[in-house]
Formats: structure tokens, C-alpha cells, sequence
């Protein structure tokens, strides 16, 4: 076997695990695809936890600027959006490996009825946003709902 330089960064495992998620990675994410649309290029590991009543959801961005960044709320459901701009290639300059990526993304989760777009803030440090959603994580009641029955089944 001829030693490489990349010896350290390349193994046949990871690139059999990089070639399956970028054949079929979006589809088990997304399901299926419909006709024409475009593959995702990447999405931000999200964490979504509860922290004191509130929900806390915090996404990994590292190179995205904060003006790339868009979040929406929605008929109940959250969307954080944005692009990851690629680095100006250098002339002369050449990949032996390039696993980041690059381009849009979009992350969307419902969060609980009743949500009031008034208690969401956001903000964006060293890579990380996290999007605090106050109160919503509250244990909230189902209603009951009492069932009414006829008279006609009663004995006489």
C-alpha cells in the first residue's frame, strides 16, 4: 500500500457513509422529493430542549452571518432560514477533500397552540441562534369534554 499525504483524512468508511448521505440523505430527510426541486445542501443540527417553561431551540451555524439568517412564525409553526455563502476559491488553488457545504437551508418545527408570536426572541452568538419561545413549554390541560347520553336507555 502507497502512503499518502491525506492518509489521516481519508478512510474508506467515511467516504462510503458521504456518498450514501448525499444520494439518499435528503430523501429519508424530506421524504420524498417532488419532481424538479432541488436537493437540500445542507441543514444545521438543531437542538430543541425545554428550559424553565420556556422552549429553547439552538442551531448550529458556524459561517453564517447573522443578516443570513431569517426566522418566521407561522400559523403555528417555526421556520429558521438562511444561507451559508461559499469561500471564494483562490486562483490556483485545489480540493483534495471538500466535505462542507454550502448553500440555503430551512429548518421548520410546530410549536404548541396558542403560541404567541410576542414571546419569541432570538439571538445569535459565536455561531450558535437560539430562538427562546416563553411560556410555551408550559404543561397545559387537555379539556375534557363531558359526554351527554339520552334518556332512552334508562329502565322505566
Amino acid at each position: 500500500m502507497a502512503l499518502t499525504p491525506f492518509r489521516g483524512f481519508y478512510d474508506m468508511q467515511s467516504e462510503m457513509n458521504r456518498m450514501f448521505d448525499e444520494v439518499f440523505g435528503s430523501l429519508a430527510r424530506t421524504g420524498r422529493r417532488q419532481q424538479g426541486e432541488a436537493p437540500t445542501q445542507w441543514a444545521p443540527a438543531l437542538d430543541v430542549l425545554q428550559e424553565d417553561g420556556d422552549i429553547v431551540v439552538r442551531a448550529e451555524l458556524p459561517g453564517v452571518k447573522q443578516e443570513d439568517v431569517d426566522i418566521t412564525f407561522q400559523n403555528g409553526v417555526l421556520t429558521i432560514s438562511g444561507v451559508r455563502q461559499a469561500e471564494e476559491q483562490k486562483e490556483g488553488a485545489g480540493y483534495y477533500i471538500r466535505e462542507r457545504r454550502y448553500g440555503s437551508f430551512r429548518r421548520s418545527m410546530s410549536l404548541p397552540e396558542g403560541t404567541d408570536e410576542s414571546n419569541i426572541s432570538a439571538r445569535y452568538l459565536d455561531g450558535v441562534l437560539e430562538v427562546r419561545v416563553a411560556g410555551a413549554a408550559a404543561v397545559r390541560e387537555p379539556k375534557r369534554i363531558q359526554v351527554e347520553g339520552s334518556a332512552e336507555g334508562s329502565a322505566s
